[in-house]
């Protein structure tokens, strides 16, 4: 697991290269491996002049096997599950043993380095944080972070303790901790995290060595020396202290009223570690770490964003058995903002782009939102002018079809009109080779009936990017009726190639994500008919953990369109049950005029002079009533989430979703679904009374609310069975 060599001037090289996975993590391979690595280090320590830890593999360290961590913790009694008290031991001594073997690292005495070949997140940076100095290979597909709270954690092997002591209590929790953002290399750099970037794997042992041999005295760390001063100071400091009573407003604030324990447990753990010594610091984080584990939030938040992401993106709903594809030209036809997004990010990873409008100012206009993008991460210090450069040289604009011969994939992304694509595929298809991958990015439109218009539509798949496509992470796969399993598998690889998660769905009304946001927002509109106030619509989903409101999100994607799609759906012969909120969106269009921001005026007002948008005064009058129902927020957040998982159990049904793993990343990246609860599917499973209790409570909705809230027979089904005398 850990190779050694010891070299003739004294510096010892350690290569992390485990011989069972394809990857390095903190298993139980490693933690036997660093033991003995650490015996022997202090054992010849007289002969050792410095260290370095590197990897054999792609990445440095992916961090702890969060497999290995659930077992570790999850000891048992008589065949039966620990109790609370005995996880959180487990917890705290599976990471005692995790830092306390890297702080004898650190205070071993001789200079160590950590040359970073690859992307080290959580635990892999923690590692590295022990070391003395950081170097890493400034590559696009690296990232650096401490991820732990989005999986309802926290650094637990003395990352907590360790980015407040380099960065102060401030800089660590705002800028590292509590985004748990995963930084490309010079974002790290400029963070702090990184000492020193090198521009190839090659480069990275010799500057190593370099820097330990210019400095043979840095063999300790700042906190471990006399005199040291926390940036920013200790929570006694004055400086420190009078603004340490606003970070818990600020954090309530962020969090928006939504229950995540993780990011007040992060707090704790810095702001009270910062107040005492290195090692109890360590020890307070250990607790707070033991505190999260275990609890329903936590194992919901390590399912999606650890289990379930990590199974999508090593190709879990990949059609299996077909050769890796890798493309090189991507054409993008339509260069507004969804096209010149799709186009940013596929040059962002080296792919060249022929971007294609109806005019050369349309398209050129579609390249300079790439520019806009690039210039502000150069302002920021996270690029440079070459790279930005180096990015807009790979867009070629252009303003003839034409101009997509020799693409590998051709990407459409014009106006949602079924026949204007149609008839854009049509003259595509006689421009580029049989061999060439055609998507289209639609978020509504049937795929089938788009590649009826290309001779061969087993070449054709849907590809639903989600806008802003710079910064959403998910796109939206779509497998047509005659969608082939290769074409499926291409355009999997290319999601991949430009680091975006792919899930897989089945070619429907609205596909997943559409038909399964549209519940969403659809219940709030309607709780506002039922005479519930504006602003307690909106808290009551901010409060759920939904990014935004149902109402001020419909305005974002126009009122209009909601309604445009139910009747094409109804004209195409789909049946769609009246929801009541039908009737308030028909009202704010044709009686009161407002059809969203576009227009200036939907649920909210947009005033023209910069200031911050407003709930319309006019709904309390137009929906209001003059004894507002007694609906508690506790049943309208319910509304919310149980709207959008019985519709997401209904396209399981009917084959729309192909897996839980793709329901579950799906809702959160692409709609917004409370990252709390793992998940749309995570939340029917892990209900209080688990799919029985989510069956009894969905029963109480439709009593009340109707039918649209009655649980799907598969549901009842499984109710039954969990809860028959066999089955207990």
């Amino acid at each position: 697991m850990i190779r050694w060599e010891h070299r003739e001037d004294g510096i010892v090289v350690l290569t992390l290269d485990d011989p069972v996975q394809g990857t390095n993590t903190m298993n139980a391979r490693y933690t036997a491996a660093m033991l003995s690595t650490m015996e022997r280090l202090e054992s010849e320590r007289a002969s050792i002049t410095g260290v370095v830890v590197t990897s054999a593999k792609d990445g440095f360290l992916a961090g702890a096997d969060l497999k290995d961590l659930t077992f570790a913790v999850s000891a048992t009694h008589n065949g039966e599950a620990a109790g609370t008290e005995a996880v959180a031991a487990g917890a705290f001594r599976v990471v005692e043993e995790m830092k306390g073997l890297l702080r004898r690292l650190e205070r071993l005495g001789k200079p160590v380095v950590a040359a970073l070949n690859g992307t080290a997140l959580g635990g892999g940076l923690e590692l590295a944080l022990a070391c003395h100095h950081r170097i890493a290979v400034d590559r696009p597909d690296v990232r650096f972070g401490l991820p732990e709270v989005t999986l309802g954690l926290l650094p637990g092997a003395g990352g907590t303790v360790r980015v407040t002591r380099m960065l102060g209590v401030q800089d660590a929790l705002m800028n590292v901790l509590l985004q748990g953002q995963r930084m490309r290399p010079t974002q790290a750099k400029q963070a702090g995290l990184v000492d020193d970037l090198v521009a190839t794997r090659d480069d990275l042992l010799p500057r190593a060595i370099e820097w330990i041999k210019a400095n043979p005295g840095a063999a300790t760390q700042p906190w471990d020396r006399s005199g040291y001063k926390m940036p920013g100071g200790r929570p006694k400091d004055p400086s420190l202290a009078m603004m340490l009573p606003a970070f818990p407003a600020n954090l309530r604030k962020q969090l928006k009223g939504a229950h995540y324990p993780a990011p007040h447990a992060i707090m704790c753990a810095a702001v009270e570690g910062a107040a005492v010594d290195i090692d109890t610091a360590l020890r307070i984080e250990s607790r707070w770490f033991a505190s999260l584990v275990g609890t329903p939030v936590q194992r919901n938040m390590t399912q999606a964003f650890f289990f379930d992401l990590g199974h999508l993106n090593r190709g879990g709903s990949r059609p299996a058995d077909i050769e890796k594809s890798v493309a090189t030209r991507v054409g993008v036809v339509g260069a507004g903002m969804m096209g010149a997004g799709i186009a940013y990010a596929c040059a962002r990873v080296g792919l060249d782009v022929v971007l294609v409008d109806v005019s050369m100012e349309a398209a050129e206009r579609g390249r300079t939102y790439s520019r806009k993008l690039l210039d502000k991460a150069v302002a920021r210090g996270h690029s440079t002018a070459d790279k930005r450069n180096a990015h807009l040289a790979r867009i070629t604009p252009a303003n003839n079809l034409a101009a997509l011969a020799g693409c590998d994939v051709v990407i459409e992304a014009v106006f949602e009109d079924l026949a204007l694509k149609r008839e854009t595929f049509a003259t595509v298809a006689t421009i580029v080779g049989p061999d060439v991958l055609l998507a289209s990015n639609t978020s509504s439109l049937p795929i089938s009936s788009i590649a009826e218009a290309v001779p061969d539509p087993t070449g054709f798949v849907g590809l639903h990017f989600f806008s802003p496509v710079d910064k959403m992470p998910l796109v939206e796969i779509v497998r047509g009726r005659r969608t082939g399993d290769v074409a499926l598998a291409r355009g999997y690889d290319l999601v991949r190639q430009i680091d975006k998660t792919p899930i897989v769905v089945n070619d429907s009304r609205g596909f997943f994500t559409s038909r399964v946001f549209g519940t969403y927002v659809m219940e709030g509109i309607a709780l506002l008919g039922e005479g519930v106030p504006a602003a307690s619509v909106e808290q009551a989903a901010l409060q759920a953990g939904y990014p935004v409101g149902p109402l001020a999100v419909t305005d974002e994607v126009t009122l209009t369109l909601g309604r445009r799609v139910r009747i094409e759906a109804r004209k195409a012969g789909i049946e769609m049950p009246i929801h009541p909120g039908e009737v308030v969106l028909d009202r704010m269009i044709d009686e009161f005029g407002r059809g969203g921001k576009s227009s200036g005026k939907g649920f909210y007002d947009y005033p023209g002079d910069g200031s911050a948008k407003r709930l319309w005064p006019g709904l309390a009058d137009a929906f209001g009533s003059v004894a507002p129902p007694r609906i508690d927020i506790h049943e309208m957040k319910e509304r919310m989430l149980f709207a959008e998982a019985l519709e997401s159990v209904r396209c399981l049904d009917e084959g729309v979703l192909t897996g839980t793993a793709d329901a579950n990343i799906g809702s959160i990246f692409g709609i917004g679904f409370p990252a709390w609860t793992g998940g749309v599917l995570q939340f029917v499973e892990t209900y209080p009374g688990g799919v029985a209790g989510f069956v009894a409570r969905a029963r109480e909705l439709a009593a009340r609310y109707g039918t649209r809230f009655t649980p799907p027979a598969s549901l009842v089904a499984r109710a039954e069975a969990t809860s028959s005398p066999r089955s207990r």
